[in-house]
């Protein structure tokens, strides 16, 4: 069966940015707001065009990104000299790794990463620490004044700077009809507090720019997303879970080719990178994937919770099952995958039974909430991982801004549970869990509302806008043929089954 006609409401089919959809017009929660200002825009309002002013849409999202990032420098200006005194990296909400490990992984003596000393991180990140870090040092060995962990500082959150706007870009360019969707990824409050906690918009950036490839369509398409997509998980592993939607995405329309290209593009790319150093650098290459292995439950993830939470009225925390585990890291590690494997699975069922294809981004977001939640690892940063698959998913202002102000609670209380493991009692354990119990069920709830817009797609804002997937590339329009194989399949199944049944009766 194919693809039911799109339901479009008139009133959003937006065709050039010139008549792009305005937030208070569908939105209600930005039109609730935008009564304080006189109410939303009406439909019949006179909007100048592109060339007769010069802040577009675009143009105005981009400049309140550049903002952003700015306060995002200012709020981690306490941490910037180095000289961390009385744990103010925690006090002042400052902490960054990007400063920290600039000593731990030993590049102020010039270590190159891999060779000289292991380093806990995927090629590439390691590859772009030494990178801005070499020159760094190099410059500090013949200048003793030159504060290296600051400049090496600042000089990441430069280039991490350029990559989370580059993502906001993207977002704008995947949503030409609707750039006021990105403004939700712009003014993000987590963007300005974890922007350059870690290397983590390094892989955001690059998982943006595969994204945009895909949609572009085109012979060349599939090979430069699929070396995107090679080089963001090269960075950052969790980018290796983008895959699965491409595939489950050709199994619902029967497009094989480009998805496949895209795939066999990333393994290629990913190999390129890595394999030098698995041969002539093993022991620092291997690093990583031994401590994602020996690594024990983490902070504010669902395990931690579930070791925490109180269970008698004498105060003793823990659910048997979550303390076993946290004693057993190898037995924990299987059961994070089997649910991973589990909701992937759940996943692909819900492509495949959905009243139309779902679009990418939808499936996307899926993924990594899905990993997050079952992980027995979940850092502050991670929060950016989600940021623009989210607002593609699901522009809604509403469910997304409760997500950040719980994103932004667990912050504030990581912080604190950082200076009561320094001796400084600052927040009760139980609000530590609180805040992430809080962060869990915001999460799961925005991939409710995703997957409800999957069953429901009359529900989904951008399908109102666009006929079909405008993130979809290759299967942008496609049939459902998979679908159609799907029920072909269990026709045979049934036509099989059905001699056998009246035998028995």
């Amino acid at each position: 069966m194919d693809d039911p006609a799109p339901r479009v409401h008139p009133s959003t089919m937006a065709t050039t940015e010139d008549d792009a959809v305005h937030p208070s017009q569908e939105d209600t929660f930005v039109r609730g707001v935008s009564e304080v200002v006189g109410g939303p825009m009406g439909e019949h309002a006179a909007k100048p065009r592109r060339y007769e002013r010069f802040w577009t849409p675009a143009r105005a999202v981009i400049a309140i990104a550049i903002l952003v990032f700015g306060l995002s420098w200012i709020q981690k200006s306490p941490c910037q000299d180095g000289a961390w005194v009385d744990h103010e990296q925690y006090s002042k909400f400052c902490y960054t790794d990007v400063l920290a490990l600039y000593y731990a992984e030993h590049l102020n003596e010039g270590s190159v990463p891999y060779v000289d000393w292991p380093v806990e991180y995927p090629v590439l990140t390691g590859v772009f620490m030494g990178a801005l870090g070499l020159p760094v040092h190099d410059i500090g060995e013949r200048t003793p004044s030159f504060n290296q962990g600051q400049a090496f500082y600042n000089l990441n959150a430069l280039v991490l700077s350029a990559f989370g706007i580059a993502a906001i870009a993207v977002v704008i360019a995947l949503r030409r009809r609707r750039p006021w969707d990105a403004l939700m990824f712009a003014l993000a409050p987590t963007l300005v507090v974890t922007a350059t906690v870690n290397w983590d918009l390094l892989a955001v950036g690059l998982s943006a720019f595969f994204l945009y490839a895909w949609s572009r369509r085109g012979p060349a398409a599939p090979v430069i997303a699929g070396l995107l997509l090679g080089l963001a998980v090269a960075a950052k592993f969790y980018p290796l879970l983008l895959a699965g939607p491409l595939i489950v995405l050709a199994i619902r329309s029967g497009r094989w080719k480009a998805a496949s290209i895209a795939v066999g593009s990333a393994v290629g790319t990913w190999l390129l990178v890595n394999v030098p150093f698995m041969i002539w650098a093993h022991d620092g290459w291997v690093k990583f994937f031994q401590l994602s292995s020996d690594r024990p439950i983490d902070w504010g993830t669902l395990w931690y919770i579930g070791t925490h939470l109180p269970t008698s009225s004498t105060g003793a925390a823990g659910l048997g099952p979550f303390n076993f585990l946290s004693q057993h890291v190898s037995l924990l590690n299987a059961v994070t995958y089997v649910l991973l494997a589990l909701g992937c699975v759940g996943v692909l069922i819900l492509a495949i039974q959905a009243p139309r294809r779902p679009r990418l981004a939808q499936l996307c977001f899926i993924v990594v909430a899905l990993f997050l939640l079952t992980s027995k690892v979940w850092s502050q940063q991670f929060v950016l991982w989600l940021l623009p698959l989210a607002v593609l998913a699901r522009p809604r202002w509403g469910a997304f801004l409760a997500w950040q102000l719980a994103e932004l609670g667990y912050f504030l209380a990581f912080y604190g549970q950082m200076l009561n493991v320094s001796g400084k009692f600052t927040i009760p354990e139980g609000t530590f869990v609180f805040a992430a119990s809080l962060r869990w069920i915001t999460v799961a709830v925005l991939v409710g509302f995703v997957v409800r817009d999957i069953l429901r797609p009359e529900l989904d804002v951008v399908r109102r806008t666009y006929p079909d997937d405008p993130d979809g590339g290759d299967f942008d329009g496609a049939p459902d043929a998979g679908l159609r194989s799907l029920a072909a399949a269990q026709a045979v199944v049934r036509s099989y089954a059905s001699p056998l049944t009246s035998r028995r009766s």
